[in-house]
């Protein structure tokens, strides 16, 4: 059912649905948030089109009713996201919202309080009204506000998956939800496909294709004056065409067995999209009470969300140990697949300076390989554009701050947390955490200055026991006895040519580009780099450094 079947309940939310509290951003951008989800409400509900997925207009309009509580508006005037799409056929009963509770334990207790209770796949697509006279198809009412929509009978007539004509001669109104046919569907692993939006946009054109309209299906999901038993109303259903409403129906009797169906509709084949699961209880209220609203017999369950609307908090830039500068955001903590995120990198400084983020920006992210938080899109910007200190790219290389020049604080430390990590040296106890104490605590300035560490200068830092202090000692003295190759390693010499380094430091350094390219699996562009490593001053000061500590191989 369409997303705008839950908009209106969103603003009832309790505060802790969204884990944020009231940001600055909140007093200055909540007037601008609500300015763009009008925007998209229009574009949905009166084009058909969809600018944002439901997943993250969901969010939006969570954080925007959470925004109007920390600075309430007395003056604002009521939100009605279907306001656009009214139109000027009255439905003969009216169509209800959707509750959408929130995780096992809310649907658990909504079922300990309910009976005959059946489930069905939460069909992706545009909800109507199919109404029959004397079992002929007479009218197809767009959903519209929920009392009033468009007429779409012209294009209904010619959509097959729409029965035309019942096998008795009655006057029967169904709701249900027009959907695009689609092949073995896997939503877990192909998502929504746009297929809501497709079915929107063709029908609210004025002729519909035989070709497009065989892509249409319709499940029914509701018969407000039916049978009171829903194995009834699905058998009579089925024998009048509406198949696909018995097919995917299943009696649950607790929460073990609403789980096992969300799950295996999630991740089984579907001939349609879906973003959840609707609970029915069999038991409803008579149609002419049926109001726009959220009714007591039915909720909402959907799917995992794929995708996180994240604030950012700030940005700052990552410089790495080869020079290369990764833009980090800080982001206002979110739930993504029941991880909180509140970091993400933005990719390359190309990627940020054309994205151009800025603190107070709202952004997609999801989960790569449903572990790395990812980047996806800049969904809304702040108004206000903050000024950041973006480093120069031309000044960060694989070759620059081996010292802690001006700048150079974020590639030194991680040098030296290559230096002491597995693929280094693998000295225990040596971390990131421990290489920034040393550094703030004023004793290393240089690359190679904890060579010359000794117990009084480790005394001094605040925050080191005895303890760690030995520990720390023994594990940068442990450096020494390192063989030559790990030194090499931990300096950074280019990597594809350490399984051919022979010699010593001298024999290394006596080689020029051609000498390089002549060993085999060395290319032109890493022998370049490899004779602009030994022939750097700065690393064979280091060199002269380690030779002068007995370093083996120097």
């Amino acid at each position: 059912m369409m997303r705008s079947l839950f908009a209106l309940l969103l603003s009832a939310l309790p505060f802790w649905v969204w884990a944020e509290g009231c940001p600055d951003e909140a007093r200055s951008q909540v007037g601008t948030l609500a300015e763009q989800i009008r925007q998209w409400d229009d574009s949905y509900h009166r084009l058909g089109q969809s600018p944002v997925g439901d997943e993250l207009y969901d969010q939006a309009r969570q954080r925007l009713a959470h925004w109007r509580r920390c600075f309430p508006e007395p003056t604002a005037t009521p939100d009605n996201p279907l306001a656009s799409s009214r139109g000027s056929l009255p439905h003969p009963v009216a169509h209800t919202g959707l509750e959408k509770l929130l995780d096992e334990q809310a649907v658990g207790s909504w079922l300990g309080t309910r009976e005959d209770v059946w489930i069905q796949p939460k069909v992706d697509g545009v909800a109507v009204t199919v109404v029959y006279r004397q079992g002929r198809l007479s009218q197809v009412i767009s959903r519209g506000d929920g009392v009033k929509g468009h007429d779409w009978s012209a294009s209904a007539r010619k959509i097959p998956g729409i029965v035309q004509q019942l096998p008795e001669p009655i006057d029967v109104v169904l709701q249900g939800e027009l959907y695009w046919h689609l092949d073995d569907h896997v939503q877990s692993a192909s998502g929504g496909l746009n297929a809501r939006s497709k079915v929107a946009g063709l029908m609210n054109r004025k002729q519909l294709s035989d070709t497009d309209a065989a892509g249409i299906g319709l499940f029914v999901w509701a018969w407000p004056e039916g049978p009171a038993g829903f194995t009834e109303r699905l058998a009579t259903l089925a024998s009048w065409g509406f198949t696909d409403s018995r097919r995917y129906s299943q009696p649950i009797r607790d929460i073990t067995e609403a789980t096992h169906w969300r799950a295996y509709w999630y991740n089984h084949p579907l001939p349609f999209a879906s973003d959840g699961v609707v609970l029915h209880q069999a038991q409803h209220a008579p149609a002419d009470r049926w109001q726009v609203s959220a009714p007591y017999w039915a909720v909402a369950w959907k799917y995992p969300a794929a995708k996180a609307l994240a604030l950012v908090r700030s940005v700052h830039f990552k410089i790495g140990r080869t020079g290369r500068v990764t833009p980090m955001l800080e982001l206002e903590p979110v739930r993504l697949d029941d991880r909180q995120i509140s970091r993400v990198s933005a990719g390359s400084l190309k990627r940020w300076q054309a994205l151009d983020i800025r603190p107070g920006d709202q952004v997609s992210i999801s989960l790569a390989g449903q572990v790395i938080p990812r980047l996806d899109e800049v969904i809304l910007r702040n108004t206000t554009r903050a000024e950041l200190p973006v480093p120069n790219p031309g000044k960060f290389h694989a070759l620059s701050c081996w010292q802690l020049d001006p700048g150079c604080e974020e590639q030194l430390l991680a040098r030296l947390t290559w230096l002491s990590g597995n693929q280094g040296l693998a000295l225990p106890h040596i971390g990131r955490e421990t290489w920034n104490v040393l550094i703030q605590a004023g004793l290393i300035a240089g690359f190679l200055d904890w060579l010359t560490l000794d117990a009084a200068e480790l005394a001094n830092i605040d925050g080191f026991g005895d303890r760690s202090r030995a520990r720390v000692l023994e594990s940068l003295h442990s450096a020494r006895q390192r063989p030559f190759a790990q030194w090499l390693k931990a300096l950074g010499v280019p990597p594809a040519a350490r399984n051919n380094l022979e010699g010593d430091w001298q024999t290394l350094v006596a080689r020029d580009t051609q000498a390089w390219l002549a060993i085999d699996g060395i290319g032109p562009g890493r022998a370049a780099q490899l004779s602009a490593f030994f022939r750097d001053p700065q690393v064979q000061a280091l060199a002269d450094t380690l030779r002068a500590a007995g370093i083996d191989g120097f």
